[in-house]
């Protein structure tokens, strides 16, 4: 090997010494070699006999040189002793904020004083990472926070918040899809209630069977969130189910006082099946545990409305039965009315309001003195002031429950005549809705088909011929649709 070649070599060695070692041979190149030529240019002074002061003194002189150099080499060394130590600590401290790789790195083939300003400017720029991902979690947190507070406000129903949660949750942890499944009452089944980025008719409402050894019945069973495949959807041939729940499932159990209400699931999207982080687990687990709390709330809320809705459906039911001439109206304007909007195919909803509404829609007469409610006679013109309010009477005992809401509108306005000729509001033509047009005929031709104070009641061609003389009264087609209904003898349920 050539000279140069050792000389590269020893220059390499030498810089990827540590600092402790490089210190040494430092020092005692600049310590040792200026002690040497002052104990040489001694010796050659004292060899000529020229020596210009004591050899006592000097030889003080050397010795006080030597013992500082030594306190200089200790001290210093036990400085860098410190930094290296520190270095090393730090180290230890950076396997937690750091990737192995990069504790790796930053430790190969350099001193301390090096991995030290490295790991520093590491530290740094995971600090400046940092900062940035909170400053970007902060302004998400703000939108979060912005789109819950625009949902909150604008809800009609629990259904609502509930899907902005789901949407929100899987968004926030870059999930495929979100579902939520209720329990039913029997706690046998899940029924999957809301579903985020996959298309899902909640009318169909699947239902998931539970049973001993099923993966979701042990989400359930043992009350905590748990990341699991997708094997449990290896013997189904619902393809519903396959684009819901993927190979890799997060799921969190609605937990509200020890009780289980149903649970959130998230799916990877395909390709990924790395499994949900710990922090992942946690989080989804909390959110799923106030959800449980809305869930339960809501719960509470139906069971009062219900409970509200019975009193007072047995209020109008009362205020019918006082009513020799009137007992039952309801009821048949319930069937008229449900039959006429089974044969315009509308949707359960919309049924449901229709059945409700006829059954409260006298509802106001409560309010209207027996004296008037129960004349054998035609009303007087100011009797039939006081007559005309119980639809305004009806919509104000209904109108605080916000589940009843929906049914103002027709409770209101079920006198009202496409002319403008009725009562309280005096709206016409579009003004008047589908679902209040509907209520209205069947209102009518029960009124016609029942005998009242004033006079006998009429037969069906006479009803008929009624109704077809009310054109700018009634809608025409609904009562063509109600005519062709009872023509063909459909049950009225």
């Amino acid at each position: 090997m050539q000279k140069s070649d050792k000389k590269i070599i020893f220059l390499t060695s030498f810089e990827d010494a540590s600092i402790l070692r490089k210190f040494t041979i430092l020092f005692l190149i600049t310590s040792i070699i200026p002690m040497g030529l002052l104990y040489y240019f001694y010796l050659e002074t004292t060899k000529h006999g020229n020596i210009g002061i004591p050899v006592t003194n000097y030889t003080y002189t050397m010795v006080l040189m030597g013992l500082g150099v030594f306190i200089g080499f200790i001290t210093i060394r036990s400085l860098l002793v410190k930094v290296i130590n520190i270095s090393k600590q730090n180290s230890k401290a950076l396997e937690n904020l750091l990737s192995p790789e990069t504790i790796k790195e930053l430790n190969q083939g350099e001193n301390e004083i090096v991995v030290l300003s490295r790991s520093f400017s590491a530290v740094t720029q995971r600090l400046e990472e940092n900062v940035r991902s909170l400053e970007l979690a902060k302004k998400t947190l703000h939108a979060v926070m912005s789109k819950v507070g625009h949902g909150i406000s604008n809800m009609e129903n629990i259904d609502t918040f509930l899907a902005l949660i789901l949407e929100t949750l899987t968004n926030a942890l870059a999930a495929k899809v979100g579902t939520l499944l209720l329990l039913n009452d029997k706690k046998t089944e899940l029924i999957i209630h809301t579903v985020y980025g996959a298309s899902y008719d909640p009318r169909k409402k699947i239902h998931l069977k539970l049973f001993d050894g099923y993966p979701l019945s042990k989400v359930l069973s043992e009350k905590k969130p748990m990341s699991i495949s997708g094997v449990f959807l290896q013997n189904t041939d619902n393809p519903a189910l396959r684009e819901l729940f993927g190979e890799t499932l997060l799921c969190a159990p609605l937990v509200y006082h020890d009780r289980v209400s149903g649970m959130m699931t998230l799916s990877k999207p395909e390709g990924q099946k790395a499994s949900f982080s710990e922090e992942d687990l946690n989080m989804v687990f909390n959110l799923a545990t106030q959800t449980a709390v809305a869930v339960e709330n809501s719960k509470l809320n139906r069971d009062i409305e219900k409970t509200y809705f019975e009193t007072i459906s047995a209020l109008a039911l009362a205020v019918d039965a006082k009513d020799k001439y009137s007992h039952g109206h309801l009821d048949r304007v319930a069937k008229h009315a449900l039959m006429i909007g089974r044969r315009l195919g509308l949707d359960e909803e919309d049924l449901e309001t229709l059945r409700d509404a006829a059954r409260l829609h006298d509802l106001g007469k409560i309010g209207i003195p027996d004296e008037i409610l129960k004349k054998d006679s035609m009303l007087n013109d100011e009797e039939w002031v006081i007559m005309r309010r119980h639809p305004e009477i009806g919509e104000s005992i209904i109108k605080p429950v916000r589940s009843l809401q929906r049914l103002c509108d027709l409770i209101r306005h079920h006198h009202e005549k496409l002319d403008g000729s009725g009562y309280p509001d005096g709206l016409k033509g579009d003004e008047i809705s589908p679902l209040v047009r509907i209520l209205s005929v069947a209102d009518v031709y029960d009124a016609l088909t029942t005998e009242r104070p004033y006079r006998a009641k009429k037969s069906k061609k006479e009803a008929v011929s009624v109704l077809r003389s009310m054109k700018d009264h009634l809608d025409q087609d609904i009562v063509n649709i109600l005519l062709e209904g009872i023509d063909n003898q459909e049950e009225l349920t």
